[in-house]
């Protein structure tokens, strides 16, 4: 069902890194100036001017309570829910008005908890680019954990590779093609010398879609800075989805950018993309 890719790509520019220290904006434990590695191991919020500071009660309304019927998927993380937001203000609007957005909400039973949403807020925050989700901001107040996305009419390309019905059709092979290029970038970006970051959870369920088949990369929970140096790779505790790894991490727990390029299929599914990194 999927795509085999075997190819360098070069990481596209103009992307931007935002500021690389700073205080949190809410809750965080402000120490000034820290840096980017060191703020995410600590818990700290890095500075961004690219993201907007939600309260709890505004996204609450947004999604209309978090109404079962605006549930647009289920992870580890939580559940995503529909919402609306005004343009200019970005306070709730009517359903039907202004921005659509995806609120993801941190469920307080989730294995996934505060690590994963600080990763994604900080790397998602500081990064830019046509082939990454764009994170428009985030709630931390109290327990409650959310964060605010653009909203990909398509949904993931996991449910275009394997549910049928009216609104799931086979993709064709250029579209296969061009989702595969669109992951593809995003990874040689992520991977780049200057942006150095392993991605640690590469798979279709992941690959999200904007109404024009663009590929995104979402979900930065289990991101990792990358080695620095003369090290080849980082030392990590293996995490993921069940199914398919590299088998050097399996046995080692060091992972490297070209282990982190390999897909994770779920284990009774076919791997709707491949790509190897040479």
């Amino acid at each position: 069902m999927g795509i085999c890719v075997s190819a360098k790509i070069k990481a596209e520019s103009p992307y931007h890194t935002g500021v690389s220290s700073g205080n949190s904006s809410t809750g965080g434990n402000g120490n000034g100036n820290v840096s980017g590695s060191k703020a995410r191991s600590e818990g700290e919020i890095l500075h961004s001017t690219n993201l907007k500071s939600f309260t709890y009660s505004n996204l609450r309304m947004a999604t209309r309570n978090f109404r079962p019927d605006s549930v647009l998927g289920e992870g580890g993380f939580g559940s995503v829910y529909k919402g609306w937001i005004d343009e200019q203000s970005f306070t709730a609007s009517k359903p039907g008005t202004g921005v659509v957005v995806a609120v993801k909400r941190l469920n307080l039973d989730s294995f996934q908890g505060h690590r994963e949403w600080l990763a994604e807020v900080n790397y998602l925050g500081q990064f830019s680019h046509q082939n990454l989700v764009n994170l428009i901001g985030y709630c931390w107040e109290d327990e409650h954990r959310l964060l605010v996305y653009e909203f990909m009419p398509r949904g993931s390309l996991e449910n275009h590779l394997f549910r049928r019905g009216s609104y799931f059709q086979p993709l064709s092979w250029s579209l296969r093609l061009k989702v595969a290029l669109g992951a593809a970038k995003g990874l040689a970006f992520l991977h780049s010398a200057e942006t150095k970051v392993i991605y640690h959870d590469f798979k279709t369920s992941n690959v999200l879609l904007d109404s024009d088949y663009n590929a995104k990369l979402s979900d930065f929970g289990l991101a990792k800075d990358g080695p620095t140096g003369d090290k080849s790779h980082v030392s990590t505790r293996v995490m993921g989805t069940y199914g398919y790894a590299a088998p050097e991490y399996l046995a080692t727990g060091h992972l490297s950018t070209k282990m982190s390029a390999r897909t994770e299929g779920k284990k009774k599914k076919n791997v709707g993309i491949c790509l190897d990194w040479h």
